[in-house]
């Protein structure tokens, strides 16, 4: 519930939490202390953080090694949707489906000869949303179908372990 509170709060929260999933679903940068005062900031969740951050060469003290946990290549399977992304794959089909219906208006619009007649700055700020409207909808279609795969191979893996 506290998930679905912040992500609708609109405005700017500091957030401190040992839950990293509970950070990877809620959080959109990341403010990490490096070490000699120095903090920096990495865009998403604490998972984000692990695979923008720079790698250490080697410690200032020698014979000390530091240990640092990395995930395993191969280990993990597939992986889960986000709450945020879950909620993008819920809405973008109606997002999908208003932009279509704008695409189509303005189409009609554009079909009828009375338009060319008009304005000619009507014509090209027409002309230019035409285009835009066509990006946005490439774009959503794009985000729709990745959210989609991830989704569907989480699923499948599922369904691949409780065969087993």
């Amino acid at each position: 519930m506290l998930e679905e509170l912040l992500l609708q709060y609109s405005g700017t929260v500091l957030l401190v939490s040992h839950d990293r999933a509970f950070l990877n679903n809620v959080v959109t940068s990341s403010l990490v202390f490096e070490g000699d005062g120095l903090v920096r900031e990495y865009a998403g969740g604490y998972d984000d953080w692990l695979r923008q951050r720079p790698e250490v060469a080697s410690d200032k003290t020698p014979g000390r090694e530091i240990k640092r946990e990395r995930p395993k290549a191969g280990v993990a399977g597939p992986r889960k949707l986000t709450f945020r992304e879950n909620l993008e794959l819920e809405r973008l089909p109606g997002e999908i489906e208003a932009m279509e219906a704008k695409q189509a208006q303005l189409y009609a619009a554009m079909a009828e000869p009375a338009f060319y007649q008009g304005d000619g700055a009507a014509v090209s700020r027409g002309r230019v949303r035409l285009a835009e409207l066509e990006q946005l909808l490439a774009a959503a279609y794009d985000r729709w179908a990745e959210l989609e795969a991830v989704r569907e191979s989480f699923l499948a893996a599922g369904s691949t372990k409780n065969s087993m």
